[in-house]
This record gives C-alpha cells, sequence and structure tokens, in this order.
C-alpha cells in the first residue's frame, strides 16, 4: 500500500465540503457569473499570450507562420480533449459526487483523473511522433514550412502528460467550486510563458535563439510548472478536496468516461473539422494556410469565454443533478446559453464588420490580409449559433448527458469538413463557398442542438434513479 493512501490508528475524519452559495438555490446567473469569471478572464489572458507566440513567430517568415498554423488544430485537439473532454468528465463527475454527499468519491476521483492524465499524455506524445509528418503533409504543408511545423509538433508534444495532468487537476478543482486556484496557477504561468517565448524564439543574453522550436519549449515549460503548482496545492492543508492514492476503481473510471468519452468524440469532432478545412484551404497556397490561420485563431477565442462559463455550468448542473433539483438543472442550463450567444455573436459581428483589425495584428501582406478578411466576413457571424451550441453541451456534461450534443457536432463536421472538402477537392470550389459551407454548418450546430435540448434531451432519468449517497469503503 502506498504511504501516501496508508493510515494509521483511527480514520482522519473527512474534511467539512460547503457546496458553493448559490449552487443548489437563489438566483442563477449571478452566481454562475460568479463562478465563470475568473476563469473566463484568465483563460482569454492566456488566449492572448498564445496570440503573441503568434505574433513573435510572425517575425521569422511566412513559411514559419503556417508550420504553427499547420499545428494549432492538433494541439487544440489535445488541448479540447483534455480541457472539455476528459476534463469535462471529471468535473462533472466530482461535481454530481460532492452534490450528493459522496466526498470519499471525489476525492478518489482526483487520483483516477491523473492515472487518466499519464496514459492519454504517452498516447498523443507516440501519436504525434509517428504521424505528425503524414499529417502535415496531407494539410497542405511542404518545404519550409512542413519542416518549422514538424519542428514546433515535436516540442510542443513531447509535454503532453503535463498539459494532461494541468487539465484534469484543474477539472476537477473546477468541478468542486474551486475556480480561483486554477485561475491563479494559469495567471502565474502566462507570466512566465509571456516571458519565455520571445527569449527562446530570438535568444536574449546567455539563451540560445531557438526560432520556432522556442516558442515549443516555452509551451512546455508553462505547463511543467502549472501541473507541479496544482500538484501541490491539492497536497496541501489548504484544499477541501485532497489528491491521495487510492486503490483504482473501474466504477470511477466509468463515471469519468461515462461523460469524458462522449465528450472526447465532440472534440475530436471539433479539431477534425478544422483539420480538415485547414487540409481544403493548403489547396490555395502558403498565403492562404497563414490567412486562414490567423484570422481562425479569432474562433478559439471564443473557447476561453464558453469554456469559463461552461466550467460553471457543469459545476451547477451537477450539483443539482446529484442533488435531485432536474427543473434548477435545467434553468441553469438556458440561462448560460443565452448568455453565451450574447456573448460569441458580438465577437462574431464585430469580426466580420472590422476584419482588418484582427488579421492586420499579425501580417501585413496583402494576400495573407486578403484571406483571413474573407474568412471572417463569412463565417465569424455564424459565432454566435457555436456559442449556444457549446454552452448546452457543457450543461450536458453537468447532467451526464452529452450524447445530443455530440451528435449534432456530428452533422457539423459532416457539413463543414466532409462536404467542404468535396467541394473543394472534387468540384473545384473556391475559398468563398468553402467559407460558406463553415458558417451553414456552425448554425446548423447551435439550431439542432438547441431542439434537442427542447425536445427532451436529458430525460427523465434523473428524477427516476437518482444518483446514490455516499458509497461504504471498499
Amino acid at each position: 500500500m502506498s504511504a501516501l493512501s496508508r493510515q494509521e490508528g483511527p480514520a482522519a475524519p473527512v474534511p467539512a465540503y460547503k457546496v458553493p452559495s448559490g449552487v443548489l438555490d437563489g438566483p442563477v446567473a449571478p452566481t454562475m457569473l460568479r463562478l465563470a469569471v475568473p476563469t473566463t478572464l484568465v483563460l482569454v489572458v492566456q488566449t492572448l499570450v498564445g496570440v503573441a507566440e503568434t505574433y513573435f513567430v510572425g517575425f521569422l517568415g511566412t513559411d514559419a507562420l503556417a508550420g504553427v498554423a499547420l499545428v494549432f488544430p492538433v494541439l487544440m485537439l489535445m488541448q479540447m480533449m483534455a480541457n472539455g473532454g476528459i476534463g469535462g468528465g471529471v468535473s462533472s463527475a466530482v461535481a454530481r459526487a460532492l452534490g450528493a454527499k459522496r466526498h470519499d468519491d471525489a476525492e478518489a476521483l482526483i487520483w483516477h483523473a491523473v492515472v487518466m492524465a499519464g496514459a492519454f499524455g504517452i498516447l498523443f506524445t507516440a501519436a504525434a511522433l509517428l504521424a505528425a509528418p503524414i499529417l502535415y503533409r496531407a494539410m497542405g504543408g511542404t518545404g519550409p514550412a512542413l519542416a518549422a511545423a514538424l519542428t514546433y509538433s515535436g516540442v510542443v508534444f513531447a509535454g503532453s502528460i503535463p498539459i494532461w495532468v494541468t487539465a484534469l487537476l484543474s477539472s476537477a478543482l473546477r468541478g468542486a467550486g474551486n475556480v480561483r486556484v486554477p485561475a491563479l496557477v494559469i495567471s502565474s504561468g502566462t507570466v512566465l510563458l509571456l516571458a519565455l517565448s520571445p527569449a527562446l524564439i530570438f535568444g536574449w543574453g546567455p539563451v540560445p535563439r531557438l526560432g520556432v522550436a522556442g516558442g515549443g519549449v516555452a509551451v512546455v515549460a508553462y505547463y511543467l510548472f502549472a501541473a507541479l503548482a496544482l500538484t501541490l496545492y491539492l497536497r496541501s492543508s489548504r484544499s477541501l478536496v485532497k489528491l491521495r492514492v487510492v486503490p483504482l476503481r473501474a466504477r470511477l473510471f466509468k463515471d469519468i468516461l461515462g461523460v469524458g468519452f462522449l465528450s472526447a468524440i465532440g472534440t475530436v469532432q471539433v479539431n477534425l473539422t478544422v483539420t480538415l478545412v485547414t487540409a481544403a484551404v493548403g489547396r490555395f497556397g502558403a498565403d492562404a494556410i497563414a490567412g486562414y490561420g490567423i484570422a481562425s485563431r479569432l474562433d478559439y477565442i471564443q473557447i476561453p469565454l464558453i469554456f469559463g462559463l461552461g466550467t460553471a455550468m457543469v459545476t451547477m448542473v451537477g450539483h443539482n443533478i446529484g442533488a435531485g433539483q432536474l427543473a434548477r438543472a435545467r434553468r441553469v442550463a438556458w440561462i448560460g446559453a443565452a448568455l453565451a450567444f450574447g456573448m460569441t455573436e458580438a465577437i462574431g459581428l464585430a469580426a466580420a464588420i472590422f476584419p482588418q483589425a484582427w488579421i492586420g495584428l499579425f501580417s501585413d501582406d496583402p494576400q495573407v490580409l486578403a484571406m483571413g478578411t474573407l474568412y471572417l466576413r463569412i463565417v465569424a457571424p455564424a459565432y454566435g449559433a457555436v456559442g449556444l451550441g457549446l454552452a448546452l453541451y457543457f450543461a450536458s456534461q453537468g447532467a451526464k448527458r452529452v450524447l445530443f450534443p455530440v451528435l449534432a457536432g456530428t452533422v457539423r463536421m459532416i457539413i463543414a469538413a466532409f462536404i467542404g472538402w468535396a467541394a473543394v477537392i472534387w468540384f473545384g470550389a473556391g475559398l468563398s463557398t468553402l467559407f460558406q459551407i463553415t458558417a451553414l454548418a456552425a448554425v446548423s450546430y447551435g439550431l439542432l442542438t438547441t431542439a434537442a435540448m427542447m425536445g427532451g434531451a436529458w430525460g427523465r432519468h434523473h428524477a427516476s434513479h437518482p444518483l446514490p449517497r455516499r458509497r461504504p469503503a471498499e
């Protein structure tokens, strides 16, 4: 038995866990925003730091910029799978356990999450090393752009395990209603990343010039710092839920994967969509890839906004489902969806009206500007539909009901990726047609997710089959 899990004498008393105020009763919107704002603000800062890294890489030339653009959808696949996929399963499981007053299970779930982080991290490192050359070539990478992509990818994916550990430990804390500590860790890490990235890319004093690889080294250093900080906090007396080594239990893995597996499929669909659209854009040359890569980064600005709101929704819905309050859980879902739609649609309209305000931050090449502007004017007005669908997806994670949102994502992928890709490859469609198909896919996703929710996608399972309360020790 591990020394971390062994206890001498009488069992230590379980620390009192208090459900965050407003989660189970009272006004929904103020509580949701209180839980969402720290995560949202810090993740926006983190995303802007990623944008700053793209800015620094831009000084290395169009080939370096195109190389990073090729890697970006794959890196986002892993980060979204870790945070919104399996991480969503961790948050949901912890929230439902605490809502049902199963504190021991909630703590045990954290160790199970660490084990899963190690397994998924190894899987992604191996996959990146083996498949990267084939994948980036298929996405249109050639010559110096492909070389830059392989260099950046090799460094970043070597740090897959700390990326996964950071994501799943943060998810566990958010599921318990603790949004402050993950926010503080991410804030501190972004300062580190912002300092390291230009120093390693361009060289600074004794630091050698690493070029595009330097950006990858900075990302890995950030996640190593974050994983260590979160681990130390969860082992400390300050945390009301603790990271401790426990015997592995199939039912706890099942509780995480019951949400996380389907959610991970959903994130694969999102990023496969981006990857195939990128491959189709690649048929139009490096300038098109660079312009699309810059413009589509604005798509991902939505992710911190919706993720911050969505993690609050997972916590609130999960606690209410665990406590048997289905009606309040539904109300949380609809209020969160309305807020998400408003935020993302405002961003989309601004981007469509003033596209060069964004594209011009990264390049002054006329062709790159033209390609990016075309994308934003066509696709950005559909951002609200994506925000609406993603918010209902997060709410469904909390309710352990993610099948219908994932199926809506399947429809989006079929329209944007396969029909869009086929239109370019087989029928000679131009970029304008490809981007119109992408916008149609986004609108379809929002409408189908909303229709599924209104049609009773959560069913009556929770009312007739309440979750078990505290289980005896196994």
